[in-house]
Protein backbone atom coordinates (compact mmCIF):
# COMPACT_ATOMS: atom_id res chain seq x y z
CA UNK A 1 0.00 0.00 0.00
CA UNK A 2 1.16 3.58 -0.59
CA UNK A 3 1.92 5.87 1.88
CA UNK A 4 0.55 8.62 2.58
CA UNK A 5 2.46 10.18 4.62
CA UNK A 6 6.60 10.84 4.56
CA UNK A 7 8.66 10.63 8.80
CA UNK A 8 10.46 13.64 6.66
CA UNK A 9 7.39 15.41 6.11
CA UNK A 10 7.79 18.86 5.75
CA UNK A 11 4.83 21.80 6.10
CA UNK A 12 5.52 23.12 2.31
CA UNK A 13 2.36 23.51 0.48
CA UNK A 14 3.22 20.41 -2.41
CA UNK A 15 3.78 18.00 0.44
CA UNK A 16 0.24 18.83 2.34
CA UNK A 17 -1.56 18.94 -1.04
CA UNK A 18 -0.13 15.45 -1.33
CA UNK A 19 -1.34 14.03 1.78
CA UNK A 20 -5.42 13.81 1.07
CA UNK A 21 -4.49 12.52 -2.81
CA UNK A 22 -2.32 9.54 -1.39
CA UNK A 23 -5.08 8.35 1.36
CA UNK A 24 -8.21 8.60 -1.79
CA UNK A 25 -5.36 6.46 -3.50
CA UNK A 26 -5.37 4.43 -0.72
CA UNK A 27 -8.86 4.40 0.28
CA UNK A 28 -10.09 3.19 -3.50
CA UNK A 29 -7.98 -0.05 -3.44
CA UNK A 30 -10.37 -2.79 -4.21
CA UNK A 31 -9.25 -4.49 -0.64
CA UNK A 32 -9.50 -1.28 1.23
CA UNK A 33 -13.17 -0.62 -0.96
CA UNK A 34 -14.49 -4.25 -0.26
CA UNK A 35 -14.09 -4.10 3.34
CA UNK A 36 -15.78 -0.91 4.24
CA UNK A 37 -18.21 -2.22 2.37
CA UNK A 38 -19.25 -5.12 3.85
CA UNK A 39 -18.74 -3.52 7.48
CA UNK A 40 -21.61 -1.10 6.15
CA UNK A 41 -23.64 -4.33 5.08
CA UNK A 42 -23.22 -6.34 8.29
CA UNK A 43 -24.95 -3.18 10.31
CA UNK A 44 -27.26 -1.94 8.03
CA UNK A 45 -28.32 -5.81 8.22
CA UNK A 46 -28.18 -5.41 12.28
CA UNK A 47 -29.41 -2.23 12.70
CA UNK A 48 -30.25 -0.99 16.21
CA UNK A 49 -31.72 2.43 17.78
CA UNK A 50 -30.15 4.85 20.15
CA UNK A 51 -28.05 3.54 23.30
CA UNK A 52 -28.92 -0.01 22.17
CA UNK A 53 -25.65 -0.33 19.07
CA UNK A 54 -24.30 -3.17 21.16
CA UNK A 55 -23.54 -5.70 18.51
CA UNK A 56 -22.59 -2.23 16.27
CA UNK A 57 -19.73 -1.76 19.04
CA UNK A 58 -18.65 -5.04 18.89
CA UNK A 59 -18.26 -5.50 15.65
CA UNK A 60 -16.21 -1.71 15.81
CA UNK A 61 -14.23 -2.89 18.85
CA UNK A 62 -13.19 -6.53 17.15
CA UNK A 63 -12.01 -4.50 14.18
CA UNK A 64 -9.80 -1.82 16.44
CA UNK A 65 -8.57 -5.13 17.94
CA UNK A 66 -7.47 -6.39 14.29
CA UNK A 67 -6.24 -3.41 13.14
CA UNK A 68 -4.00 -2.90 16.82
CA UNK A 69 -5.61 0.07 17.87
CA UNK A 70 -6.48 0.91 21.55
CA UNK A 71 -9.81 2.24 22.53
CA UNK A 72 -11.45 3.39 25.41
CA UNK A 73 -15.34 1.67 25.77
CA UNK A 74 -18.18 1.87 27.10
CA UNK A 75 -18.35 5.60 26.93
CA UNK A 76 -22.27 6.47 26.89
CA UNK A 77 -23.54 3.03 27.16
CA UNK A 78 -21.97 1.84 23.81
CA UNK A 79 -19.64 4.75 22.52
CA UNK A 80 -15.87 4.02 21.70
CA UNK A 81 -13.57 6.28 21.78
CA UNK A 82 -10.07 4.96 19.48
CA UNK A 83 -6.48 6.23 19.58
CA UNK A 84 -3.95 6.37 16.63
CA UNK A 85 -0.82 8.47 16.76
CA UNK A 86 1.98 9.01 19.27
CA UNK A 87 -0.41 9.29 22.50
CA UNK A 88 0.65 12.60 22.90
CA UNK A 89 -0.56 16.13 21.80
CA UNK A 90 -2.32 17.64 19.90
CA UNK A 91 -5.15 16.06 19.89
CA UNK A 92 -7.85 15.70 16.89
CA UNK A 93 -11.06 13.79 16.62
CA UNK A 94 -13.53 12.28 13.71
CA UNK A 95 -16.77 11.71 14.86
CA UNK A 96 -19.19 9.11 13.52
CA UNK A 97 -23.05 8.68 14.96
CA UNK A 98 -24.13 4.89 14.97
CA UNK A 99 -27.52 4.35 15.74
CA UNK A 100 -30.80 3.58 13.59
CA UNK A 101 -34.58 4.81 12.77
CA UNK A 102 -37.67 3.18 14.08
CA UNK A 103 -38.93 2.79 10.68
CA UNK A 104 -39.50 -0.16 7.96
CA UNK A 105 -37.03 -0.88 5.29
CA UNK A 106 -39.08 -0.58 2.18
CA UNK A 107 -35.95 -1.08 -0.34
CA UNK A 108 -35.70 -4.95 -1.51
CA UNK A 109 -32.06 -5.73 -1.42
CA UNK A 110 -29.88 -8.39 -1.07
CA UNK A 111 -28.72 -6.64 2.80
CA UNK A 112 -32.01 -5.32 3.75
CA UNK A 113 -32.95 -5.25 7.92
CA UNK A 114 -32.97 -8.15 9.26
CA UNK A 115 -35.10 -6.28 12.16
CA UNK A 116 -38.06 -5.76 12.17
CA UNK A 117 -39.49 -1.96 12.59
CA UNK A 118 -35.79 -0.82 12.50
CA UNK A 119 -33.83 0.76 9.46
CA UNK A 120 -30.56 2.63 8.71
CA UNK A 121 -32.67 5.46 6.57
CA UNK A 122 -29.25 8.16 8.20
CA UNK A 123 -26.45 6.51 6.72
CA UNK A 124 -24.93 5.94 10.39
CA UNK A 125 -23.69 2.76 8.74
CA UNK A 126 -22.05 4.69 6.23
CA UNK A 127 -20.34 6.85 8.47
CA UNK A 128 -18.92 3.69 10.65
CA UNK A 129 -17.86 2.17 7.65
CA UNK A 130 -15.67 5.00 6.56
CA UNK A 131 -14.30 6.26 9.44
CA UNK A 132 -13.17 2.71 10.34
CA UNK A 133 -11.77 2.95 6.66
CA UNK A 134 -9.98 5.89 8.27
CA UNK A 135 -8.31 4.15 10.66
CA UNK A 136 -7.32 1.37 9.08
CA UNK A 137 -4.70 4.04 6.91
CA UNK A 138 -4.02 6.15 9.60
CA UNK A 139 -3.16 3.21 11.60
CA UNK A 140 -0.63 2.16 8.93
CA UNK A 141 1.11 5.53 8.89
CA UNK A 142 0.76 6.10 12.93
CA UNK A 143 4.32 6.56 13.04
CA UNK A 144 4.54 9.52 10.96
CA UNK A 145 1.11 11.14 12.95
CA UNK A 146 2.36 14.48 14.58
CA UNK A 147 0.14 14.08 17.30
CA UNK A 148 -2.71 11.62 18.08
CA UNK A 149 -6.09 11.09 16.46
CA UNK A 150 -9.06 10.29 18.20
CA UNK A 151 -11.70 7.86 16.54
CA UNK A 152 -15.40 9.04 18.40
CA UNK A 153 -17.80 6.37 17.81
CA UNK A 154 -21.10 7.70 18.89
CA UNK A 155 -24.42 6.03 20.19
CA UNK A 156 -27.91 7.97 19.84
CA UNK A 157 -27.67 10.80 17.58
CA UNK A 158 -31.45 10.34 16.82
CA UNK A 159 -32.77 12.62 19.42
CA UNK A 160 -31.37 11.50 22.09
CA UNK A 161 -28.32 13.33 22.64
CA UNK A 162 -25.83 10.79 22.79
CA UNK A 163 -22.84 13.24 21.96
CA UNK A 164 -23.85 15.15 25.06
CA UNK A 165 -23.35 12.14 27.27
CA UNK A 166 -19.67 11.17 25.36
CA UNK A 167 -18.78 15.06 26.28
CA UNK A 168 -19.81 14.34 30.46
CA UNK A 169 -18.47 11.28 30.51
CA UNK A 170 -14.93 13.16 28.87
CA UNK A 171 -14.78 11.74 25.35
CA UNK A 172 -13.17 15.12 23.71
CA UNK A 173 -10.98 15.63 27.27
CA UNK A 174 -7.49 17.08 25.68
CA UNK A 175 -8.88 17.75 22.17
CA UNK A 176 -8.30 20.72 20.26
CA UNK A 177 -10.52 20.62 17.30
CA UNK A 178 -13.46 17.76 16.41
CA UNK A 179 -14.58 17.24 12.73
CA UNK A 180 -17.75 14.96 11.46
CA UNK A 181 -19.47 14.15 7.93
CA UNK A 182 -22.36 13.19 7.06
CA UNK A 183 -24.31 11.45 3.59
CA UNK A 184 -26.42 13.21 1.54
CA UNK A 185 -28.60 12.23 -1.47
CA UNK A 186 -29.08 15.79 -2.41
CA UNK A 187 -25.56 17.20 -2.74
CA UNK A 188 -24.01 14.77 -6.32
CA UNK A 189 -21.52 12.40 -5.48
CA UNK A 190 -17.38 13.65 -5.64
CA UNK A 191 -18.85 17.10 -4.23
CA UNK A 192 -19.37 18.35 -0.75
CA UNK A 193 -21.29 20.91 1.17
CA UNK A 194 -20.51 22.84 4.43
CA UNK A 195 -20.24 26.44 5.19
CA UNK A 196 -18.61 28.50 8.07
CA UNK A 197 -20.27 29.60 11.26
CA UNK A 198 -24.33 28.11 11.76
CA UNK A 199 -24.61 25.53 9.73
CA UNK A 200 -27.77 23.73 11.58
CA UNK A 201 -30.24 24.94 14.32
CA UNK A 202 -30.91 24.74 18.11
CA UNK A 203 -33.70 22.65 18.36
CA UNK A 204 -36.26 20.93 21.07
CA UNK A 205 -39.13 19.48 21.25
CA UNK A 206 -42.51 20.01 23.76
CA UNK A 207 -45.81 18.96 24.25
CA UNK A 208 -48.58 20.63 26.46
CA UNK A 209 -51.83 19.15 27.66
CA UNK A 210 -54.66 21.11 27.63
CA UNK A 211 -57.37 20.63 30.35
CA UNK A 212 -61.11 21.67 30.52
CA UNK A 213 -64.00 19.67 31.13
CA UNK A 214 -66.27 17.65 28.34
CA UNK A 215 -69.56 17.13 27.27
CA UNK A 216 -71.94 16.73 24.89
CA UNK A 217 -71.06 18.69 21.84
CA UNK A 218 -75.14 19.67 21.68
CA UNK A 219 -74.75 21.58 24.37
CA UNK A 220 -71.46 23.30 24.68
CA UNK A 221 -72.38 25.65 27.11
CA UNK A 222 -72.10 22.99 29.98
CA UNK A 223 -68.41 22.27 29.04
CA UNK A 224 -65.11 24.04 29.01
CA UNK A 225 -64.14 23.29 25.65
CA UNK A 226 -60.21 22.31 25.36
CA UNK A 227 -60.07 21.68 21.27
CA UNK A 228 -61.16 24.91 20.69
CA UNK A 229 -58.41 26.43 23.18
CA UNK A 230 -55.93 24.53 21.39
CA UNK A 231 -57.09 25.50 18.30
CA UNK A 232 -56.45 29.24 20.05
CA UNK A 233 -52.99 28.11 21.10
CA UNK A 234 -52.18 27.04 17.69
CA UNK A 235 -52.82 29.98 15.57
CA UNK A 236 -51.21 32.68 18.47
CA UNK A 237 -47.74 30.51 18.60
CA UNK A 238 -47.39 30.92 15.06
CA UNK A 239 -46.93 34.95 15.74
CA UNK A 240 -43.81 34.45 17.93
CA UNK A 241 -42.48 33.69 14.21
CA UNK A 242 -44.45 36.14 12.33
CA UNK A 243 -44.72 39.09 14.55
CA UNK A 244 -42.21 39.07 17.46
CA UNK A 245 -39.12 37.33 15.60
CA UNK A 246 -36.62 39.66 13.72
CA UNK A 247 -37.37 38.76 9.96
CA UNK A 248 -34.14 38.49 9.42
CA UNK A 249 -33.12 35.61 12.58
CA UNK A 250 -35.20 32.52 10.93
CA UNK A 251 -36.89 30.91 13.59
CA UNK A 252 -39.30 28.01 13.32
CA UNK A 253 -42.67 26.76 15.78
CA UNK A 254 -44.27 24.08 13.97
CA UNK A 255 -47.07 22.47 16.25
CA UNK A 256 -46.97 18.45 14.24
CA UNK A 257 -48.96 16.85 17.13
CA UNK A 258 -52.96 17.45 17.75
CA UNK A 259 -54.74 14.50 20.15
CA UNK A 260 -58.05 14.92 21.10
CA UNK A 261 -61.65 13.08 21.61
CA UNK A 262 -62.41 10.25 19.74
CA UNK A 263 -66.77 10.76 18.72
CA UNK A 264 -67.93 13.36 16.96
CA UNK A 265 -70.58 14.40 19.42
CA UNK A 266 -68.64 14.42 22.52
CA UNK A 267 -66.11 16.99 23.39
CA UNK A 268 -63.52 15.84 25.29
CA UNK A 269 -61.59 16.69 28.89
CA UNK A 270 -58.32 16.96 27.03
CA UNK A 271 -56.12 17.74 24.36
CA UNK A 272 -52.32 16.89 23.94
CA UNK A 273 -50.59 19.58 21.16
CA UNK A 274 -47.00 19.05 20.49
CA UNK A 275 -44.02 20.55 18.10
CA UNK A 276 -41.12 21.54 18.06
CA UNK A 277 -38.89 24.59 17.76
CA UNK A 278 -35.60 25.71 16.08
CA UNK A 279 -33.69 29.09 15.82
CA UNK A 280 -29.92 30.13 14.93
CA UNK A 281 -29.14 31.85 18.47
CA UNK A 282 -29.00 30.42 21.70
CA UNK A 283 -30.42 33.49 22.42
CA UNK A 284 -33.28 33.28 20.32
CA UNK A 285 -33.77 29.57 20.87
CA UNK A 286 -34.02 30.57 24.90
CA UNK A 287 -36.49 33.50 24.05
CA UNK A 288 -38.60 30.97 21.66
CA UNK A 289 -39.03 28.34 25.02
CA UNK A 290 -40.18 30.86 27.37
CA UNK A 291 -42.50 32.61 24.82
CA UNK A 292 -44.28 29.11 24.13
CA UNK A 293 -45.08 28.34 27.69
CA UNK A 294 -46.22 31.86 28.15
CA UNK A 295 -48.68 31.46 24.97
CA UNK A 296 -50.14 28.20 25.72
CA UNK A 297 -50.60 28.68 29.28
CA UNK A 298 -52.46 32.27 29.16
CA UNK A 299 -54.15 31.54 25.80
CA UNK A 300 -55.78 28.38 27.77
CA UNK A 301 -56.74 30.38 30.63
CA UNK A 302 -58.27 32.27 28.36
CA UNK A 303 -60.49 29.88 26.99
CA UNK A 304 -61.15 28.84 30.62
CA UNK A 305 -58.40 25.79 30.35
CA UNK A 306 -55.32 25.17 31.65
CA UNK A 307 -52.26 23.88 30.51
CA UNK A 308 -49.40 21.73 31.55
CA UNK A 309 -45.96 22.67 29.27
CA UNK A 310 -43.49 19.81 28.99
CA UNK A 311 -40.00 20.02 27.19
CA UNK A 312 -38.24 17.27 26.21
CA UNK A 313 -34.93 17.96 27.21
CA UNK A 314 -33.10 15.62 26.43
CA UNK A 315 -34.02 16.22 22.61
CA UNK A 316 -32.62 20.08 22.94
CA UNK A 317 -29.70 20.27 20.81
CA UNK A 318 -27.71 23.84 20.83
CA UNK A 319 -27.11 25.50 17.51
CA UNK A 320 -24.46 23.64 14.97
CA UNK A 321 -21.80 26.04 14.61
CA UNK A 322 -18.37 25.63 12.09
CA UNK A 323 -15.34 27.22 13.68
CA UNK A 324 -14.08 29.21 10.60
CA UNK A 325 -10.47 28.38 11.14
CA UNK A 326 -11.43 24.82 10.59
CA UNK A 327 -13.68 25.81 7.78
CA UNK A 328 -10.75 27.02 5.68
CA UNK A 329 -8.57 23.89 6.64
CA UNK A 330 -11.31 22.09 5.88
CA UNK A 331 -11.97 23.60 2.12
CA UNK A 332 -7.93 23.12 1.34
CA UNK A 333 -8.27 19.44 2.38
CA UNK A 334 -11.17 18.80 -0.03
CA UNK A 335 -9.80 21.01 -2.44
CA UNK A 336 -7.38 18.53 -2.99
CA UNK A 337 -9.03 15.95 -2.78
CA UNK A 338 -12.21 16.60 -5.32
CA UNK A 339 -11.17 19.84 -7.01
CA UNK A 340 -12.26 23.79 -5.24
CA UNK A 341 -14.99 23.62 -7.84
CA UNK A 342 -16.87 20.63 -6.19
CA UNK A 343 -17.03 23.07 -2.52
CA UNK A 344 -20.69 24.41 -2.09
CA UNK A 345 -21.10 26.91 0.38
CA UNK A 346 -24.33 25.61 1.68
CA UNK A 347 -27.16 27.74 3.75
CA UNK A 348 -27.94 26.31 7.38
CA UNK A 349 -30.88 24.45 7.68
CA UNK A 350 -33.44 24.00 9.99
CA UNK A 351 -32.35 20.22 11.13
CA UNK A 352 -30.83 19.44 13.79
CA UNK A 353 -27.83 18.12 14.94
CA UNK A 354 -26.10 16.45 18.08
CA UNK A 355 -22.60 17.53 17.07
CA UNK A 356 -23.57 21.01 18.17
CA UNK A 357 -22.37 19.73 21.36
CA UNK A 358 -19.32 18.86 20.31
CA UNK A 359 -18.84 22.46 18.29
CA UNK A 360 -20.28 24.28 20.86
CA UNK A 361 -17.59 22.80 23.67
CA UNK A 362 -14.47 22.36 21.15
CA UNK A 363 -13.68 24.16 17.48
CA UNK A 364 -15.86 21.84 15.25
CA UNK A 365 -16.76 21.35 11.78
CA UNK A 366 -19.33 19.48 10.32
CA UNK A 367 -19.69 18.93 6.49
CA UNK A 368 -22.39 16.91 4.11
CA UNK A 369 -20.42 13.89 1.71
CA UNK A 370 -22.59 13.98 -1.65
CA UNK A 371 -23.62 10.68 -3.13
CA UNK A 372 -26.60 11.96 -5.63
CA UNK A 373 -26.33 9.74 -8.83
CA UNK A 374 -27.11 11.26 -12.33
CA UNK A 375 -29.81 8.54 -12.42
CA UNK A 376 -32.98 7.60 -10.02
CA UNK A 377 -34.90 8.87 -7.78
CA UNK A 378 -33.61 10.74 -4.36
CA UNK A 379 -34.49 9.76 -0.95
CA UNK A 380 -33.32 12.18 1.67
CA UNK A 381 -32.52 10.63 5.27
CA UNK A 382 -35.26 9.33 7.30
CA UNK A 383 -37.30 8.44 4.37
CA UNK A 384 -38.36 4.38 3.98
CA UNK A 385 -36.51 4.12 0.52
CA UNK A 386 -33.31 6.40 1.64
CA UNK A 387 -29.75 4.29 0.03
CA UNK A 388 -26.73 4.91 0.66
CA UNK A 389 -24.03 5.44 -2.61
CA UNK A 390 -21.34 3.30 -1.37
CA UNK A 391 -19.43 4.60 -4.37
CA UNK A 392 -18.86 7.09 -1.74
CA UNK A 393 -16.74 5.24 0.64
CA UNK A 394 -13.15 6.24 -0.52
CA UNK A 395 -14.42 10.01 -0.45
CA UNK A 396 -14.92 10.15 2.83
CA UNK A 397 -12.36 7.31 4.47
CA UNK A 398 -10.09 9.85 2.84
CA UNK A 399 -11.58 12.98 3.89
CA UNK A 400 -11.69 11.76 7.68
CA UNK A 401 -7.91 10.71 7.76
CA UNK A 402 -6.89 13.66 5.43
CA UNK A 403 -8.26 16.44 7.40
CA UNK A 404 -7.14 14.64 10.81
CA UNK A 405 -3.27 14.12 9.40
CA UNK A 406 -2.65 17.78 7.77
CA UNK A 407 -4.20 19.38 11.30
CA UNK A 408 -1.84 17.96 13.30
CA UNK A 409 0.78 18.85 11.01
CA UNK A 410 -0.20 22.35 10.89
CA UNK A 411 -0.76 22.70 14.50
CA UNK A 412 1.41 23.28 17.79
CA UNK A 413 0.81 21.27 20.90
CA UNK A 414 -1.21 22.66 23.32
CA UNK A 415 -1.67 20.23 26.20
CA UNK A 416 0.57 18.67 28.44
CA UNK A 417 -2.03 16.22 30.25
CA UNK A 418 -2.96 13.78 27.56
CA UNK A 419 -5.52 11.10 28.81
CA UNK A 420 -3.42 7.63 29.37
CA UNK A 421 -4.75 4.98 27.28
CA UNK A 422 -3.29 1.12 27.18
CA UNK A 423 -3.40 -1.23 24.91
CA UNK A 424 -7.03 -1.95 25.12
CA UNK A 425 -8.77 0.22 28.30
CA UNK A 426 -12.47 -1.10 28.79
CA UNK A 427 -14.13 1.26 31.26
Amino acid sequence: MPTPISSNLSLNKEALAQIPLNFLEFSKKPEIMDWMVNIRRKIHENRELGYEEFETSKLIRAELDLMGIPYKYPIAVTGVVGYIGTGKPPFVALRADMDALAMEELVEWEHKSKVPGKIHACGHDAHVAMLLGAAKMLQHNQNDLQGTVVLIFQPAEEGCGGAKIMLDEGALDNVDAIFALHVTARVPIGMVASRPGPISAAMGFFEAVINGKGGHAAIPQHTVDPILAASNVIVSLQHLVSREADPLDSQVVSIAKFQGGGAFNVIPDSVTIGGTFRAFSKESFLQLRQRIEEVISKQASVQRCNATVIFDERSMYPVNSNNKELHEHFRKVAGEILGFENIIEMQPQMGGEDFAFFSESIPGLFFFLGMKETEGAVHSGHSPYFRVNEDVFPYGAALHASLATTYLLQNPTKHTSPPEVGDRDEL
